[in-house]
């Protein structure tokens, strides 16, 4: 059986990480994707991003399917949604410490009987085609 995607999941922890650490959270989004229902102010280079902190926005809910929130732009309050598959990144806007999430949640899945590290469970993955783990600092 697959598994769900793990991306909302993600999402609500580092949101809760973020403003745990007193820092303020913000999320990238793809302007271009199609359910997004943001002010077009708030699009620029094919991105949007978006405060989420408790001070910023008001009925804040991350479901597995959507963000939604209500929010002031330009002093007049307004709903956004946002579908979780156009958040690119949530992050901490003082240090830029968060996650960039990849534009295919299936990566997260792996083989079952597989380790993590390769097909054969030998260590060595000579197929570039195969999503890998690393770290990021």
């Amino acid at each position: 059986m697959d598994m769900v995607p793990s991306r909302p999941y993600l999402m609500r922890a580092l949101h809760e990480w973020i403003i745990d650490s007193g820092h303020t959270p913000h999320l990238l989004i793809d302007a271009d994707h199609p359910e997004l229902e943001v002010p077009d102010s708030a699009r620029k280079d094919g991105q949007v991003v978006l405060n989420v902190s408790p001070s910023a926005v008001r009925d804040l809910v991350m479901d597995n399917e959507w963000v939604s929130f209500v929010a002031r732009f330009a002093g007049v309050s307004r709903g956004v949604s946002v579908p979780v598959a156009a958040v690119k990144a949530i992050y901490a806007r003082e240090n830029g410490r968060g996650m960039v999430f990849p534009d295919e949640d299936g990566l997260s899945q792996a083989e079952p009987g597989a380790d993590a590290g390769s097909r054969d469970g030998n260590g060595d993955d000579d197929d570039p085609g195969r999503p890998r783990l690393r770290v990021v600092k």
